[in-house]
């Protein structure tokens, strides 16, 4: 059974490895066309599942690194920065905060969710009957420039993200029109 078990486990870890790899690699540079990281997420269980069986059918030739320093601590430091890695004060936590703040995108966009119409007019360079306006074209109804644009996209039964999202398209349509950058 050993010599059957070496001869696909070997190759379906390096196989699994290489399509790890090459996902990886290009979800790194942030190429990700067609289904990219969906198989490199799933597909990465075939990688463990092949290197594991690799571990199994080579078992005696694992266990003889544990006598070489060398091989000690490279598996030392692989532990080493695999704990690490789970760590929230790297990159991202199970939150989605990176290194303990969200993204500054995300909180520009609470916080233009929780202003007045008045106040994203200013911020996009427009006055607040204008905005009035081009919302009423996307079918979204403004009663009162006051009012937050959770309060209107909840008034329209909207996502205030779609709510935001019409008025920053059209704001970006103008300033590369006007050629406006400040």
């Amino acid at each position: 059974m050993s010599q059957t078990l070496k001869s696909w486990a070997t190759p379906l870890a390096v196989g699994a490895f290489t399509i790890s790899a090459v996902t990886g690699l290009l979800i790194f540079f942030d190429l990700e066309p067609g289904i990219v990281e969906p198989v490199h997420k799933w597909l990465s269980w075939l990688l463990v599942t092949g290197v594991i069986l690799h571990l199994v059918s080579n078992w005696k030739q694992f266990t003889g690194y544990f006598s070489k320093k060398p091989a000690i601590g490279i598996i030392g430091a692989a532990l080493i920065v695999t704990i690490a890695s789970l760590l929230p004060i790297f990159g991202e936590d199970e939150d989605g905060k990176e290194g303990g703040q969200e993204k500054s995108g995300e909180i520009a966009a609470q916080l233009l969710e929780s202003s007045s119409l008045e106040t994203i007019a200013l911020v996009v360079k427009t006055t607040p009957n204008q905005l009035v306006d081009q919302l009423g074209k996307s079918g979204i109804i403004v009663k009162d420039p006051l009012l937050t644009i959770q309060q209107i996209a909840s008034n329209n039964g909207k996502n205030e993200k779609a709510v935001l999202g019409a008025i920053l398209a059209q704001a970006k349509g103008s300033e590369t029109k006007d050629g406006d950058n400040d």
